[in-house]
């Protein structure tokens, strides 16, 4: 009978891992029991060990359906690692590949198939299937069946009809970005029975959360950067050409930094992103199209250069950062510019009415969130139905942030829209504040209002400022039409008369605010000692040797974890080896005396120089 002891054995032996993470026992007990499920997990909270272990404990063909290409090859080559018989059929495969999997589908030895919903949608690839004999198919990255969701698939609608041409085939999906809405047609869309349902959670404890206003936006990311020296990370960009005039930026710089974005060839895609999976140190400027297929484990830090398109990809994008559990950090430069050109991508859309109200509502939060007064993560996981109290681990907490009554320069702001006829944008409405003289304001005979000059005592960042957490606290708002003017809403009225009191966050409003801490959350090798870091940087050039013979991503070999945890045990044979994190028989096998002779190398170099 299968349970959860013959799923930790297999975990041990096979993964070469102690114990399940938060929530994945009792997944897998429920596909175990034959149960079909939907896992609401965090990103780097182990979904694909969901129904990778149970496909190894019980009969039958699993199908695993992704949306990407390079997600597929790189789960495939882990798991071949891990000396399972895992194919992924795709467009990408050479000929000989996909000969491979259908033999190896036809005469049973095949245990996981990876393939995309188009490929599932084929007659053709359901018969093979319905021969094969499926007994578990696995949606990744559910959400995007979701008509609602950030990451709409239309091949996913049809995943349900080949379910049920399988036999009605027991099914788990997973996701880690799902609110109730998009759950709820994730349960409409691709079951036929009501599942299991867990829920464990959307927090990434490891992952330092800060949000900033742009100031200098290259000055800004070249000095979060130029601290995590070695690390790899990712600067998400508003356009393709952004990416490419960062890298070469930040090359000059002295960074090693590639462009990503769907605009460039397949093969120059293919090289960069390559080079992103094996070699450490690298930044890849990219859109957001470098994206659900980057399961790279030892991503140090994320920065989006710019507003993202709402919390959920948000989350989703942040989420590349820190997979194996180990610190890292986040950064978001935001402005009032990217607020307004989100609006207008919302507007000048093809969706609905009712699609166009959700993404304006989406956004909004993300403003709120960017514009916070307290603990950002309280922020972030109460729009996803989240209830905790201050993580002590985003900029707000660190740093600190008060509040202050800015009544006073609220209605200052409110004014100058009003007695203006709510006709102008923010540059202009801060030149009538701080009393310049433009052409414009000349022109329309600004300079004669009350409000001109009222308020000379807060510079323009400090106006900008106040004016986004305005929008933020919905008392004003823009109208997209008429190419960014600000009005006043219902509330912003109330605040006019006197009828609300408005507080801002107290940095808005000084000249002297303290700068937010630059401070790192704590990169794993940066706490080692000086001996144990050569001994790292040893491992981790052993591990780059074999994927370049190999061409597989680096962590494919072995992640950063497993190096550490050889760093701390120091493993002298075969036996010690296993006790390391990550190594199960097959890496051991494959790989324990390559990284063993590099350790008694280690410490051979290092008794010689203790005898010098």
């Amino acid at each position: 009978m299968l349970d959860l002891k013959s799923a930790e054995t297999q975990l041990l032996e096979t993964f070469g891992f102690k114990a399940f993470r938060p929530g994945q026992d009792e997944i897998i007990t429920a596909v175990l029991a034959g149960r079909d499920v939907l896992a609401v997990m965090p990103t780097g909270g182990g979904k694909s060990l969901c129904y990778q272990l149970p496909a190894l404990l019980r009969d039958g063909l699993t199908v695993v359906v992704s949306p990407l290409i390079a997600l597929m090859r790189n789960q495939v080559a882990q798991l071949q690692g891990y000396g399972i018989a895992a194919a992924s059929l795709n467009s990408a495969n050479e000929r000989g590949e996909t000969r491979a999997a259908f033999e190896e589908l036809e005469n049973g030895t095949l245990r996981i198939l990876y393939l995309a919903p188009e490929r599932l949608a084929l007659a053709e690839t359901r018969d093979r299937l319905a021969r094969a004999g499926v007994g578990l198919l696995a949606i990744d990255e559910a959400h995007c069946v979701s008509q609602w969701g950030h990451d709409f698939r239309p091949e996913y609608m049809a995943i349900g009809e080949a379910a049920a041409a399988l036999g009605d085939v027991q099914r788990i999906a997973l996701t880690a970005t799902a609110d109730l809405a998009t759950r709820n047609e994730i349960l409409k869309k691709l079951f036929s029975r009501d599942p299991a349902i867990f829920v464990h959670g959307f927090d990434r404890p490891n992952l330092r959360l800060a949000m900033r206003p742009k100031a200098n936006a290259r000055r800004q990311i070249v000095e979060f950067i130029k601290g995590r020296s070695g690390e790899s990370g990712i600067i998400y960009c508003a356009s393709r050409k952004q990416t490419e005039d960062l890298a070469e930026f930040l090359n000059g710089k002295g960074f090693r930094a590639l462009a990503y974005h769907a605009g460039m060839g397949a093969g120059d895609r293919s090289r960069n992103q390559d080079a992103f999976l094996q070699e450490d140190g690298l930044v890849m400027a990219a859109t957001i199209a470098f994206g659900m297929g980057i399961d790279k484990p030892d991503v140090r830090f994320v920065m989006h250069a710019n507003l993202p398109k709402s919390l959920e990809g948000y989350y989703q994008e942040i989420g590349r950062a820190g997979r194996d559990g180990l610190p890292a950090d986040t950064l978001t430069l935001y402005g009032l510019d990217d607020m307004r050109l989100r609006r207008m991508q919302i507007e000048d859309s093809d969706a609905s009415d009712d699609q166009k109200r959700i993404e304006k509502q989406r956004l909004n939060a993300l403003i709120a969130l960017c514009e916070a007064p307290r603990c950002r993560r309280q922020t972030l996981l109460a729009y996803f139905g989240e209830a905790v109290g201050p993580c002590g681990n985003c900029d707000l907490c660190i740093d600190g942030v008060e509040v202050m009554d800015a009544t006073i320069p609220a209605q200052k702001a409110l004014s100058a829209i009003v007695r203006t006829g709510e006709r102008f944008g923010a540059e202009h409405l801060i030149a009538i504040l701080r009393g310049e003289e433009t052409d414009k304001v000349r022109q329309f005979n600004h300079d004669r209002l009350p409000t001109f000059g009222v308020g000379k005592e807060h510079g323009r960042q400090e106006w900008h400022s106040i004016f986004r957490q305005l929008y933020a606290a919905g008392i004003i708002n823009f109208d997209i039409a008429s190419y960014g003017r600000w009005t006043v809403t219902e509330r912003g009225r109330g605040v006019l008369k006197g009828a609300m009191k408005v507080e801002l966050r107290r940095e808005a409003m000084s000249p002297a605010a303290k700068r937010p801490s630059t401070k790192t959350a704590s990169a794993p090798a940066q706490t080692l000692s000086a001996d144990d870091r050569r001994l790292f940087d040893a491992l981790k050039s052993t591990r780059l040797r074999l994927a370049k013979e190999e061409s597989v991503p680096a962590f494919v070999i072995l992640a950063d974890r497993s190096l550490l945890d050889m760093v701390l045990l120091k493993p002298e044979n075969r036996d010690q080896m296993m006790m390391v994190h990550g190594v199960g028989q097959a890496k051991l096998e494959k790989y324990g005396e390559i990284f063993l002779s590099a350790i008694r190398q280690y410490r051979a170099e290092a008794n010689l120089c203790g005898e010098a």
